[in-house]
């Protein structure tokens, strides 16, 4: 971002000797105490007179007491509580002029738009003389004149984070660029008066502080703003002015503790078309994986996005939501690694011994459907097919525990937590399957999905996902008949009874255990080949589950959102 911050043309350069005509110089400093008083105090009282940038959207006029921002399209002064963008406490300071700043009036999306980039040593001294001036003023005094040594450098460092984006120096070096800035710009931005008994003292050559101000014009000129036929809008940034920041598609640099990203990923997803990410982590050694997108609706998104104070810290997980799928397919992480699952995810092939997959949604009311078709069935191979929940060990076959309900091929056998009962013929190839729940609806239950914002969010080949650590031990001692709870199993469109009857309470999905390299393909719907089995047990095909789980996830969101209003801010989080 360009240096210039004054309404003067460009800074000139000036012998760093101090080469100057010294009895000039004093008489300019005269004048300026003369009219020093007049200038701070009528900038100091803000609200008494008005700018002809404009006002507040409060109506009310400038506040040289409190941040203000200048918006670059409409020049009207917007005061830091007046602003809807969470700033960050201490992280400005009034008259900081290293920032692009777009006022919800101006905005295309009707947001305030916000970037601080990396301030010049001009800019920081110009800052921390004009704090120290108004400062002065607001104590009753008239202080224009500030020693380097003694309060313009400790005022820097004090204040360095909320002045620049610049990482603190750990040497002093820094001192003597101040001395040289300061020089540079005596009778552009600054004056200097040499004292007998304070020393080298320098302040402000435009004692009138409302002066203060990002220079657009410049910015403009540079490409920080680029100038449309409604004014300024806001570009990137100049080169090198902000820590560039990752997006999903790029995988450079390191991640931190547990896979944490090392810089933030704001932009949305890009996902194969079938919608889930080619590299992905297994849900396994008791921590499942959640893919997540931004959440437009969070607190502060645009904050998060647009500052460079997050590069390499942990993303707040409320920034972010579950991604929900928007068709039926098998999932390609909810599975046991070894399973091959078709590139249109409709269809799966087994190896070695039992093992499982789950589909992308479950349902945990209401009656649901859906068909499998045996494609393959070598000999030795086996099924077992039916039902599972999200805790059901994929590496067994579905049933091998009490989060499970299966049909298997040989000998037409169900299980559940590994006791198998004689239940119908046989099945094999050719044979087309159909697999029905029924989950009476409870009054005063709670059927919303979980969001996981609670959850940390984890990195994995450019995405995020929230891990979630399992909770088998805590589940299992909180299992619930539901009572007239059933799953019934067809056999080419004919019922082989009803398979089991008051089953646990839960979320239910599509699962598949397969033995050896037997194929199976999977129909959620709405093209069944046995659809009058919907008809007569007032089923609804599991496609329908799409639009349901998208409206649920959504409620839940927006209920976290509202019940967390106020306590989900950035600046509680560590930095």
């Amino acid at each position: 971002m360009e240096e210039c911050v004054m309404e003067s043309g460009s800074p000139t350069e000036t012998n760093t000797e101090l080469n100057f005509n010294m009895e000039d110089e004093k008489m300019q400093l005269h004048e300026h105490r003369a009219s020093a008083a007049v200038s701070v105090g009528v900038a100091a009282e803000g609200g008494d007179r008005q700018t002809t940038a404009g006002v507040c959207y409060c109506g009310k006029e400038r506040n040289l007491n409190v941040i203000e921002l200048l918006c670059a399209t409409c020049s009207r002064w917007i005061h830091e509580t007046c602003i809807s963008y969470q700033l960050g406490k201490g992280k400005l300071l009034p008259f900081i002029t290293n920032y692009i700043f777009v006022c919800k009036n101006c905005s295309a999306t009707g947001l305030e738009s916000f970037r601080k980039s990396q301030a010049t040593i001009s800019q920081m001294c110009q800052c921390a003389i004009a704090n120290m001036q108004q400062a002065a003023f607001r104590e009753g005094r008239t202080q224009i004149q500030f020693n380097k040594d003694k309060e313009i450098i400790p005022y820097i460092e004090q204040f360095w984070e909320a002045m620049t984006t610049m990482p603190r120096r750990l040497t002093q070096s820094w001192y003597s660029t101040v001395q040289r800035s300061l020089v540079k710009d005596i009778n552009t931005l600054f004056v200097y008066e040499e004292h007998v008994e304070l020393g080298a003292m320098y302040g402000l050559f435009h004692q009138d502080l409302r002066l203060i101000k990002p220079n657009y014009e410049v910015m403009s000129k540079t490409g920080a703003l680029r100038l449309t036929e409604d004014g300024y809008i806001q570009a990137t940034l100049a080169k090198n002015n902000r820590q560039k920041r990752k997006f999903p598609g790029t995988d450079a640099g390191p991640t931190g503790k547990k896979g944490r990203p090392s810089s933030d990923i704001t932009a949305n997803v890009k996902l194969p078309p079938h919608g889930y990410p080619l590299e992905h982590p297994f849900n396994k050694d008791g921590y499942r994986y959640i893919l997540a997108e931004p959440d437009p609706h969070a607190p502060f998104r645009q904050e998060f996005d647009e500052s460079s104070d997050w590069a390499g810290k942990p993303i707040p997980g409320w920034l972010y939501r579950t991604l929900v799928p928007h068709s039926v397919l098998l999932a390609l992480h909810d599975r046991a690694p070894q399973l091959k699952i078709s590139e249109d995810r409709l269809a799966v092939t087994g190896e070695r011994g039992y093992s499982q997959v789950r589909a992308t949604h479950s349902v945990n009311r209401g009656c649901w459907y859906y068909e499998i078709t045996i494609e393959e069935m070598p000999e030795g191979a086996a099924t077992r097919v039916g039902w599972g929940r999200e805790y059901g060990n994929l590496q067994a076959p579905l049933g091998y525990d009490k989060f499970g309900y299966s049909w298997r091929s040989r000998k037409g056998t169900k299980f559940t937590e590994s006791h198998g009962k004689h239940y119908s013929e046989a099945y094999g190839e050719g044979d087309t399957l159909g697999l029905l729940i029924d989950l009476p609806e409870l009054p005063a239950m709670d059927y919303l999905p979980n969001t996981f914002k609670d959850r940390p969010l984890v990195k994995f080949k450019s995405h995020l996902y929230y891990e979630d650590k399992d909770k088998i031990t805590e589940t299992l001692k909180n299992l619930h008949i539901l009572q007239s709870s059933r799953i019934e199993f067809f056999k080419n469109g004919q019922s082989q009874g009803v398979a089991f009857e008051d089953i646990y309470m839960g979320s239910y999905y599509p699962a598949i255990s397969i033995h050896k390299s037997a194929t199976v393909s999977v129909n959620f719907g709405p093209a069944f080949k046995y659809p009058e089995v919907l008809a007569e047990r007032k089923a609804k095909g599991m496609n329908d589950r799409v639009e349901e789980l998208i409206t649920e996830q959504c409620l839940a969101d927006t209920l976290y959102l509202t019940e967390n209003d106020g306590r989900l801010r950035l600046d509680n989080m560590s930095l």
